[in-house]
């Protein structure tokens, strides 16, 4: 049940070779790293996953081939939102075929709709494909919000279970909170406000963060739902620079460049995204070092 998930959920990156196509080899070993350092569950084809440029196939097959390395031993969220309702009914019903855990829906991008036609889309889903759904409410990216109200309609839809709220307010998280708290689990898509939203009631934080530093980003978030405060603190302050390094360019560019660092994956990405800026690296690498982050050795 995805209301269970709590504490760190990663937004999977999706690893590339040089030409752009898919490294599923290293999204292998990317998941297996996540089990070990106790990550709660697996978003793929999200937005730090690449999903704008994924084809409808690639989504679908990616999901299928993330719910098969998982074998149920981590959950797996599958994103499968559009600005077309028809195609995130298709590419839902996909992954509920493929056996994932739930979907994840971002908002109808670039149309703008108005509020009714956002509860109609969302509802169009929960009352078609039956799979758990996360709202994913970003208007930063998408140019639409969905609104507290709207939200609050949504909520008692049996199969729609949560929301990501990346609003970047923590004032607005903890009214998402009062008002559907009891009907909803509440996920942070914000970094930076994870732990004092998760001290605020919020069930755990779908993470870019989590790409690089799973471990303490699961130890941090286990601490503030726990509500120990100070030691979430301590933990996240050894974080706080990648909170905000690993989007000094658009998401998922720092993180893919501070993971291929790592040695974890190839510097693989699709235009129109490119790799990180050089006048950038030393930021990342200092967020890295923060983190306490092994590097491997530089080769002779």
């Amino acid at each position: 049940m995805v209301k269970n998930i709590q504490g760190s959920i990663v937004a999977i990156v999706t690893p590339m070779h040089d030409d752009g196509s898919l490294d599923l080899a290293a999204f292998d070993r990317l998941v297996q790293w996540h089990i070990d350092s106790g990550t709660a569950a697996v978003v793929v084809a999200g937005t730090t996953g690449e999903s704008a440029t994924l084809s409808i196939e690639e989504n679908c097959d990616l999901v299928a081939h993330c719910v098969a390395v998982a074998d149920k031993r981590i959950p797996v969220i599958a994103g499968t939102g559009s600005n077309c309702t028809q195609e995130a009914l298709f590419m839902t019903e996909s992954a509920r075929r493929a056996g994932a855990d739930a979907s994840l829906l971002v908002t109808p991008y670039y149309n703008r709709p108005p509020q009714e036609g956002l509860y109609r889309h969302f509802m169009a889903l929960a009352d078609t494909v039956d799979i758990p759904q996360i709202l994913y409410n970003v208007p930063g990216r998408t140019a639409c919000d969905l609104a507290l109200e709207t939200v609050n309609r949504l909520a008692d839809h049996e199969n729609i279970v949560a929301i990501k709220d990346a609003t970047g307010d923590l004032a607005r998280g903890e009214e998402l909170v009062r008002r559907c708290g009891d009907r909803l689990a509440v996920y942070s898509g914000e970094d930076s406000l994870a732990r004092p939203l998760m001290l605020a009631g919020f069930t755990g934080a779908i993470s870019v963060t989590a790409n690089v530093a799973p471990a303490l980003m699961a130890s941090m978030s286990e601490l503030a739902l726990a509500g120990n405060a100070a030691e979430a603190e301590a933990v996240d302050s050894k974080l706080s620079l990648l909170h905000q390094h690993l989007f000094i360019e658009a998401n998922p560019v720092p993180v893919k460049w501070a993971l291929h660092k790592m040695g974890r994956i190839e510097a693989g990405i699709r235009l129109p995204l490119v790799e990180l800026d050089s006048k950038y690296e030393l930021q990342v690498l200092e967020a890295m070092q923060q983190a306490e982050i092994d590097l491997p050795e530089p080769a002779l």
